[in-house]
């Protein structure tokens, strides 16, 4: 079967006095029959390629299925006198959401079963659930099509009557007043941005709905929550870089909204309330990685903040909880979290130990005020997710509930993980990376390893367990994942020099840790793959335009190539958002320096690596055309014949397949690609 072949349309981009053709920009038309035919053709052309892996996808599929329990459900946590559960049903795609009046031996009240909405659908995604503080009501949203537009909806949770109040077009999320009538929902705008907050009372006409927020700036989008107290309720405006929160009583829908602190450039904060006070988390007085202060309600501005935890250069302060006579520190010191217990009587502070080199850990559910109990979960690359409660007051720990790794083959003595750092071109820097391997693998030029990166947004990619990931354990890989510049690993200043004028550090780290791995015997470029998704996409993307000889096999998922087009077009979803990360493109400076390095924009006739590139048709965060563009352009130029496939999901959004197990298939259709493509060596 021959490779399709988008046809070549001219289209001239002109900016800033320089001349792009896009000759694939057509593709953008997502109604035209002739884009459609081209993606299924690349779908049909996939299937083609990939035909001799079925029997592996589908032992790949059921093996990774096999390590879940079927009829799991979450660790229950108390809130308002009711215990909550999620839990799945065998045979079923989707979670039903419960709940135990008072104790775990009371009758189970299901809230929402999902398995019953997504009768006859596709794709079906629930947003969110909430319950009225009265324990009556409870709102709930859902999506239809993957493209995270959220209709809410009301049900009586005595009659189990679903309410006639329907509101379209939400990001999904509602906050119910102390009333128990009014909620609080945004509405995002034609690029998707989430731009206006609306009061609904419950029983009237969503039309007649009270708009209580305009975020008119397009680089900002808002959020509305309420407080662990249940005392307040806020609306956050932010951008990449800057906040804004305003307030009123939770008891009073009616008051006048207040501001804490008018937004500043380069100003963020987040807040929690705790009795008369304001906590919070900010950058404010040049805290590069963040400090806590407080403030008196009714005098909150940064001209009244008081350090509760002051800055500290070598710590990244990432969130916080606080109790009644404690507050816990999330916080991250040379790559690794670690959660800090202060005794606020005391004054004493100690860190909670952990042993892996290489772990992920993060504060909880932790609903009550007055208790002495922290709830935190816990993972590493080579220990399933697990959620303990420790004591502060008496300093003891109870496992309440690990992942279960079914099917009897999985032990973690089985498994090595270890942090190694590489050396970057600059002589100076130092880059992480996390790996882990089956015991009986040995490292050597002929081991393949499979290397994961992201490197933006701050977004840190910590080393965590995976099931799926199992089945390429097992088979003789090497996971690593590239802590590169662009997330928050190594603290705040770790992702500055990888945004804006300094993102090509991302994609130099990755190469570069690459690289590492080649030169200390973990592997060989004939045994080297790069993975990446979204922005990871680009990164992947881009290396693979710089040092296209260094990987054997790309896989890009839901990538976000086309740059340059993308952020001049601020009728795309999330585009005037990310001008604070990759900079705005109608700046000269900006523009060549993005263009310099979109992997769209530097296809050029040479050798590549083989390729898996996947999509959905209704992803709202990287549109399709993007990596549709990408692959008709690489086909077209370049050299080699490695493999190039392209798949696209015509039924989901950027998150993939709907459902619990459906999403497997495309972890197993990856790893049969990796496994194809390594083998035919």
């Amino acid at each position: 079967m021959k490779a399709p072949q988008a046809k070549k349309i001219e289209k001239i981009l002109e900016t800033h006095g320089d001349r792009r053709v896009d000759h694939y920009f057509w593709l953008n038309e997502r109604e035209n029959p002739e884009v459609i035919q081209y993606l299924e053709e690349e779908n049909a052309y996939e299937e083609f390629i990939m035909k001799d892996t079925e029997e592996l996808q589908e032992e790949l599929f059921e093996e990774m299925k096999a390590r879940y329990k079927k009829d799991d459900e979450s660790l229950p946590y108390i809130f308002n006198e009711y215990w909550y559960i999620v839990r799945y049903e065998e045979g079923k795609e989707y979670p039903i959401f419960c709940r135990k009046h008072e104790t775990l031996d009371n009758e189970e009240e299901i809230i929402l079963n999902v398995n019953m909405l997504a009768e006859g659908e596709e794709f079906f995604e629930v947003g969110s659930v909430a319950v009225s503080p009265n324990n009556e009501l409870a709102s709930f949203s859902s999506d239809n099509v993957g493209r995270r537009i959220y209709t809410l909806n009301f049900k009586n949770l005595k009659t189990g009557e679903i309410l006639q109040d329907k509101i379209q077009n939400t990001t999904g999320k509602a906050v119910w007043a102390n009333d128990n009538q009014h909620v609080f929902y945004i509405r995002k705008d034609k690029s998707l941005r989430a731009f206006q907050v609306y009061r609904h009372k419950l029983g009237t006409d969503p039309a007649e709905d009270i708009l209580i927020f305009h975020e008119k700036d397009d680089t900002f989008d808002v959020n509305v929550f309420k407080t662990k107290s249940l005392q307040y309720i806020f609306i956050a405006s932010s951008s990449t870089i800057s906040d804004e929160h305003h307030f009123i009583p939770a008891n009073n829908v009616f008051a006048d909204w207040k501001v804490i602190q008018p937004r500043i450039d380069d100003l963020e904060y987040s807040v929690e309330h705790y009795e008369d006070e304001f906590y919070i988390i900010t950058n404010a007085d040049e805290a590069t990685n963040f400090k806590i202060v407080k403030t008196k309600i009714d005098n909150c501005g940064m001209e009244n903040w008081v350090d509760v935890i002051p800055h500290r250069a070598e710590i990244l302060l990432e969130g916080f909880e606080i109790f009644k006579d404690y507050l816990v520190l999330e916080e991250r010191k040379k790559g690794l979290l670690q959660i800090k217990i202060i005794d606020e009587k005391t004054k004493d502070s100690y860190y909670l130990p952990f042993s892996d080199p290489t772990y992920t850990t993060y504060i909880g559910i932790n609903l009550e005020f007055d208790t002495e109990v922290l709830r935190y979960g816990y993972t590493s690359l080579t220990q399933p997710s697990s959620t303990y409660e420790y004591n502060m007051k008496d300093k003891t720990t109870i496992l309440l509930k690990q992942q279960e790794v079914l099917g009897g083959k999985f032990f973690p003595e089985n498994y090595i993980s270890e942090r190694i750092w590489a050396d970057s071109r600059d002589g100076e820097t130092k880059i992480p990376i996390s790996l882990v391997y089956h015991k009986d693998t040995k490292k050597s030029a002929d081991t393949p390893v499979l290397l994961y990166g992201y490197g933006s947004y701050g977004h840190t990619v910590d080393a965590s367990f995976s099931n799926v990931r199992l089945s390429i354990l097992d088979r003789g890989f090497i996971y690593a994942i590239a802590h590169i510049r662009g997330g928050e690993y190594l603290g705040r200043e770790w992702y500055e020099d990888g945004k804006m004028l300094f993102k090509k550090n991302t994609f130099f780290d990755f190469i570069d840790a690459g690289k590492y791995l080649v030169k200390e015997n973990y592997t060989s470029s004939d045994h080297l793959y790069a993975m990446g998704g979204s922005a990871g996409g680009l990164l992947v993307g881009a290396v693979m335009n710089y040092e296209p000889q260094l990987f054997n096999g790309i896989v890009a998922q839901v990538p976000f190539v086309d740059v340059v087009t993308t952020m001049l077009d601020d009728t795309i979803p999330l585009t005037t958002g990310e001008y604070d990360e990759w900079g705005n493109p109608n700046d000269k400076e900006y523009y060549h320096y993005m263009k310099d390095y979109s992997p769209y924009d530097n296809v050029e006739a040479k050798n590549y690596p083989h390729m898996l590139i996947t999509t959905g048709f209704h992803d709202s965060q990287v549109q399709y055309w993007e990596p549709a563009k990408w692959t008709a352009k690489l086909r077209e130029l370049k050299t080699d014949d490695n493999i190039l496939v392209f798949k696209t999901d015509m039924s989901s959004g950027h998150g993939g397949a709907s459902g619990r197990f459906e999403s497997l298939k495309e972890d197993a259709l990856e790893y049969a690609f990796l496994l194809k493509i390594n083998d035919n060596l």
